[in-house]
């Protein structure tokens, strides 16, 4: 029992003259809010945890939705046991308290409804009382634990989410406990100490399970410590995580930023996640032995660096000479690469053949290769080859040729891979649903082709009518508007197929201030009407900063295109400047810069 292990919280003096004292519910949540006050540290002196602000929010938002299990429509129960603990103490405590009820009521409720905070006990409680178990009763809970074998898990959740949030529930529980008992030992309370010398003398181990058993069912951590172990898998079953970090590295080294989404495959095909991933792993350890050699440790950058691709071909020519720190043009290294149509299952049986020097060109962006660039870089990309054949040995990997990539059961155990370390990895259909807003806020980071196939299935999702051209035009106008990105978003016009959009989504756009001008030019393309005069001058002047040369050829021809298109505006160059400035500083200064015309 909880109030036997965590002694002096004052339960009994709360309950006394409570009328819900006979209350199951009420009790239980009582125990666990008392006890979780005191175990956080808070003042005791008056005989019951007292409840600060602080103490309340970190409470509801984090400790209950950690610890404990909340039957459905008890939730409100838990805040009204903080409120009568509040109205206990002078000098307007409860309106605080109450104030941060109120405050975090949304994200208490969000956060014990979030499969994503569930932990084995949690959801094995949720279990066992939608099977009617008495969770009190610990050989109830053994009963009906034993007739959940194979028991499904939450929708959208996998075991290695569940094992993850278990073990970070039992490092933060085992923490404070330790701090309490050391509290209390360099500074005694006058109402006694929470934990006595014996309880911690039998581990904090056990106090814990204690304490987990009383807030979700009575017996079960026994039980699934035990028995029942295989149903509450624990980190050594998971030897495949080792490459989610790995992988999630690339992604911050990359991003910056997990929740920036990584592009969904066209195309995943389901199969045993977990097998897949140990499988793969264990290709990639072997892959860090001397034999593979210089490319082996390169493995997880190479199946992010595809996926990232939204798992359209790499070449692996161009690869090692990225390796070889070859000068690649940035405007190919996104490139798709053909692929044959047999594409094998596993690694290529036919040795690596580096690709003729015309289309070494093509791949690299550099026109001055010839035939001894070519065996140079054949070492390189055969040491690439055999790493990519020994991932290709997997099934998950394929090489042929000089194209490699992920298979669509291997694009599955990547973005399962990702998505256990908390990167947003959606699959087509997560896409397609999202606003035009989050499409295109996702899409100014990937390549281009991934983009225009993603925000091109977003238009057919809603059957390419002008509605949906509209909302998606706009959103390139507004996303990271005046920001460094806000040129990449406009930018993205160029992969949209504005030949065909409706008519009147394109004239609908004429007045944008961002792609009015744009706009202008995709109907003027196809032949249609269009009114110049309602573009605005800001949506003009971007037109001609995004046209202007930012980085290739030499300055002189770069200030020409410049002098060219103020010869042609209103008030000449100055007046130009100044609207570029006003339309997109960032952009402005990057690109005129250079050209000594410093907006």
């Amino acid at each position: 029992m909880a109030e036997t292990v965590l002694t002096n919280t004052g339960l009994d003096s709360f309950l006394d003259g409570a009328p819900e004292r006979r209350d199951p519910v009420f009790v239980r949540a009582a125990e666990a809010v008392l006890g979780l006050l005191a175990l956080r540290g808070a003042d005791r002196e008056s005989g019951v945890p007292e409840p600060t602000p602080g103490l309340v929010r970190q409470l509801l938002v984090e400790d209950l939705p950690t610890f404990v299990y909340v039957p459905p429509g008890a939730l409100a129960v838990y805040p009204a046991v903080v409120g009568r603990l509040a109205a206990r103490f002078d000098g307007g405590r409860d309106e605080q308290v109450a104030a941060a009820v109120r405050e975090a009521a949304a994200d208490f409720e969000r956060a014990m409804t979030d499969p994503g905070n569930l932990t084995w006990h949690r959801w094995y409680a949720s279990l066992l009382r939608s099977c009617g178990a008495d969770l009190a009763d610990p050989e109830d809970v053994r009963r009906r634990l034993a007739a959940l074998d194979g028991a499904p898990l939450p929708d959208g959740v996998h075991r290695a989410d569940l094992m993850g949030r278990t073990a970070l529930a039992d490092v933060l529980l085992a923490e404070a406990l330790t701090r309490a008992y050391v509290r209390d030992a360099e500074a005694p309370p006058a109402v006694g100490p929470l934990l006595t010398d014996h309880a911690v003398a039998t581990g904090i181990g056990q106090v814990a399970a204690a304490l987990q058993d009383r807030w979700t069912a009575a017996g079960l951590a026994e039980q699934l410590a035990g028995p029942y172990a295989r149903f509450a898998p624990g980190p050594d079953d998971f030897p495949h995580l080792v490459l989610a970090d790995a992988l999630l590295d690339e992604h911050l080294d990359h991003y910056g930023d997990i929740a920036v989404p990584v592009p969904p495959p066209p195309a995943i095909e389901a199969g045993p996640v977990e097998e897949d991933a140990n499988t793969l792993v264990t290709a990639v350890e072997e892959l860090s032995e001397e034999e593979f050699e210089p490319y082996g440790g390169e493995a997880p950058h190479l199946l992010y660096v595809v996926y990232r691709r939204g798992c359209s071909a790499e070449s692996v020519a161009r690869k090692a000479a990225e390796y070889e720190d070859w000068p690649v043009d940035p405007a190919v290294e996104d490139l798709p690469v053909p692929v044959p149509e047999a594409v094998p299952d596993t690694a290529s049986a036919s040795p690596y053949i580096v690709p003729p020097v015309t289309e070494l060109v093509r791949l690299l962006g550099t026109a001055d290769l010839a035939e001894t660039d070519r065996a140079r870089l054949e070492g390189p990309a055969r040491d690439l080859a055999a790493v990519l054949d020994r991932l290709a040995a997997t099934g998950l990997v394929f090489r042929s040729g000089d194209a490699f990539g992920l298979t669509p059961r291997g694009a599955g155990v990547v973005r399962y891979l990702l998505g256990v370390r908390g990167v947003a990895a959606p699959d087509a259909a997560e896409a397609r649903a999202w606003s035009a807003s989050q499409a295109v806020a996702a899409a100014v980071g990937w390549p281009t082709c991934v983009a225009s196939r993603v925000l091109a299935d977003w238009l057919r999702a809603r059957g390419d009518t002008a509605d949906a051209w509209s909302r998606l035009l706009a959103a390139l106008g507004t996303v990271h508007a005046g920001t460094t990105d806000a040129a990449a978003t406009r930018g993205l016009l160029a992969v949209l197929d504005t030949a065909a959009a409706p008519p009147e989504a394109l004239r609908g756009a004429l007045r944008d201030p961002v792609i009015g001008a744009y706009a202008h030019q995709a109907l003027r393309a196809r032949g249609e009407p269009s009114d110049l005069i309602q573009v605005g001058i800001s949506a003009r002047a971007l037109f001609v900063l995004d046209a202007l040369p930012a980085k290739k050829g030499p300055l002189e021809s770069r200030r020409a295109a410049f002098d060219t298109a103020a010869a042609a505006w209103p008030g000449g160059s100055a007046a130009l400047v100044r609207a570029m400035r006003a339309a997109d500083r960032h952009e402005a200064e990057r690109v005129l810069g250079p050209l000594g015309l410093a907006p």
